[in-house]
């Protein structure tokens, strides 16, 4: 498809302990960003329920669902009634036993347009997604939809620059990754500035390297899991907000505060796409030849890489 020009939203929103509240409430950010100019609108990473990995309990994976599913076919019948592109992340349900952290693009025809499974699952303390989520199997890719060419990526994937690279090689116009990452309390005062600081700077730098713009889609508000009722004792996570947008070449045209639910308005201007690459060619100036050692999980330092 040609590019053109679109508008994008970005729906920083908070959860209740009722994912039902929570769907309709996702619904209707979507309706305001519409309602403000957006032709594609994003929200944040599992954004039907609390921030539920903050322990590993079987009960939880009935909170997941098949893809097409109730969620998808109530989304795409928003996106057909508004003319609107929707970005959603969901916990998917493929079989029995095998589970997904999965982002739908439902086109504006309510169609879905395309499905990426989340590749790279992380465990931490309160981040314990390993014992949820199945590792996608569809690789990365950029989604053609009547506003622009979409790459779809999901949280902790923002890590890795291979993902944002392999996306971005396949024609997306802008990177999505709706997330769900914030501060331990306790961890705050002392690290909390730099990990927000980290998380941004390394999305920035995404869009640097690859000419597209990125934009980083967080929840916000203090969870303790809390679904129906059924929450995690102790400090939980203060998620840190901070949602934004950036150029192609990493400066930030739209940024939310760390506390607030907002929806980030901004146009992308793809030209700068185009003009930005002309200047800073680094997608020509790659060394294809010489990367063979990538695809190793460590380089033995007596073995040489990259040589001509």
């Amino acid at each position: 498809m040609q590019s053109k020009n679109f508008t994008v939203g970005l729906v920083q929103m908070s959860m209740g302990p009722d994912p039902d509240v929570n769907f309709a409430r996702a619904v209707e950010h979507v309706r305001t960003a519409a309602q403000r100019g957006a032709q594609v609108v994003c929200l944040p990473e599992l954004f039907c329920t609390q921030y539920f990995c903050q322990r590993e309990d079987t009960a939880l994976f009935d909170l997941a669902e098949p893809i097409p599913g109730p969620s998808t076919t109530a989304l795409s019948a928003v996106a057909r009634e508004l003319g609107v592109v929707i970005v959603a992340s969901l916990f998917e349900r493929r079989a029995p036993g095998l589970y997904h952290n999965t982002a739908v693009t439902l086109d504006a025809d309510g169609s879905i347009a395309g499905v990426y499974r989340k590749m790279h699952i992380p465990d931490d303390p309160l981040y314990y997604e390993k014992y949820y989520f199945t590792p996608g199997d569809l690789g990365f890719k950029a989604t053609d939809t009547k506003h622009g060419r979409l790459g779809t990526l999901v949280c902790w994937d923002q890590w890795y620059p291979e993902g944002a690279r392999l996306t971005a090689l396949q024609g997306a116009e802008i990177l999505f990754y709706p997330t769900a990452i914030g501060w331990h309390p306790a961890e705050k005062a002392e690290f909390g500035e730099a990990q927000y600081d980290a998380w941004q700077t390394i999305q920035r730098g995404h869009a640097i390297a690859n000419g597209v713009f990125v934009a980083g889609v967080n929840r916000v508000g203090h969870e303790q899991g809390d679904i129906r009722g059924n929450r995690v004792p102790g400090l939980g996570l203060e998620f840190w907000g901070g949602s934004f947008l950036a150029d192609p070449f990493g400066r930030i045209l739209a940024k939310a505060s760390h506390t607030d639910e907002e929806i980030l308005i901004a146009k992308l201007d793809l030209g700068l796409m185009e003009e930005t690459r002309r200047n800073w060619p680094f997608l020509r100036d790659r060394r294809i030849d010489a990367y063979g050692g990538i695809t190793r999980r460590f380089l033995d330092p007596a073995t040489s890489w990259g040589e001509e």
